[in-house]
């Protein structure tokens, strides 16, 4: 059998992961000397009072090595095989430490099989090609082939998104190749991407108002020329601004409903309040890899 595993920050809500034999490890989140499991936390409460976080972010952590070894050990034992799908390595070591992990058990465990893999990116980002690879798994497809489903995926999807403003990447460092917007942070509401595994910058505009029809415009148009396989509306901070634009603008383009779903806070605390989506189109979108998928494979 083929095991699913990804960490916590690709966002995925705990009955879905459920319904779809999907193992989630978790990273985890500090604040004021409390540290709470990011797979697990309330988010709501958590998000609450995002806006007091600014000033002394809280300070988020990589899977404990130890429960990557565990689990991994327990799928080698069960003579099962090992899919994982990490968050982007630019990003965050968690997939390092995963890595590290499963050599660490192929080395003492004759036969066992892993494929882990560079998502490039974090939330549904990253979700969406490891329900790919769930899918694949659930069709009795090999271990090979339910890889090139999440490299497929990973390139056919795109997450746009809007922060109030850049005063948490910039207070975080986690701004990527964004960073060109700094001089004028005060000044913009831009709206941000991941491109080969950073932060990107894809529009400057003026207002969130602006910003948000940018995204919806940018989805109509690859909806239109790829078309749309999954999609969600995510957001930081109150659910009640995406709520009302996942209904009223998202969903007409869309056609179908479209679940609104909380990012991960270790995500959330270096972004701070933010709307966005992440969609995944039926064919690959430009500009989201200029490297080989390949290369985001590490076999055993």
């Amino acid at each position: 059998m083929i095991r699913i595993v990804t960490d916590s920050t690709a966002s995925i809500p705990h009955e879905w992961a459920l319904a779809s034999n999907i193992e989630v490890v978790t990273l985890y989140v500090n604040r004021d000397g409390v540290e709470y499991e990011d797979a697990t936390m309330d988010l709501e409460t958590f998000y609450s009072d995002i806006y007091d976080m600014v000033d002394d972010i809280p300070k988020s952590s990589q899977p404990s090595q130890g429960k990557l070894e565990s689990l991994f050990e327990e799928i080698a034992n069960a003579g099962d095989e090992l899919l994982g799908v990490f968050m982007s390595s630019k990003m965050s070591g968690s997939l390092e430490g995963a890595l590290r992990a499963a050599r660490s058990v192929a080395a003492r465990s004759a036969g066992f099989k892993f494929r882990i893999i560079d998502s490039s990116s974090n939330s549904f980002d990253e979700a969406w090609p490891v329900f790919a690879a769930a899918a694949g798994r659930d069709l009795g497809y090999t271990l090979d082939r339910c890889v090139d489903m999440v490299k497929k995926s990973i390139c056919a999807t795109r997450w746009l998104f809007t922060p109030e403003s850049l005063r948490f990447l910039k207070a975080g460092g986690r701004i990527g190749t964004a960073s060109a917007l700094l001089g004028t942070f005060l000044q913009i509401c831009p709206v941000l991407t991941v491109a080969d595994g950073e932060t990107a910058t894809f529009a400057k505009v003026r207002t969130q108002k602006k910003a948000l029809a940018a995204i919806a415009k940018k989805l109509k148009a690859d909806v239109e020329q790829y078309g749309l396989k999954n999609l969600v509306v995510h957001y930081i901070g109150s659910p009640d601004a995406a709520a009302r634009w996942a209904h009223d603008v998202i969903e007409p383009i869309a056609k179908r409903d479209v679940p609104v779903i909380p990012v991960s806070a270790c995500i959330g605390v270096h972004v701070g309040p933010a709307i966005g989506i992440v969609y995944e189109c039926e064919h690959g979108l430009p500009g989201k890899l200029t490297v080989n998928p390949a290369s985001l494979v590490y076999a055993s």
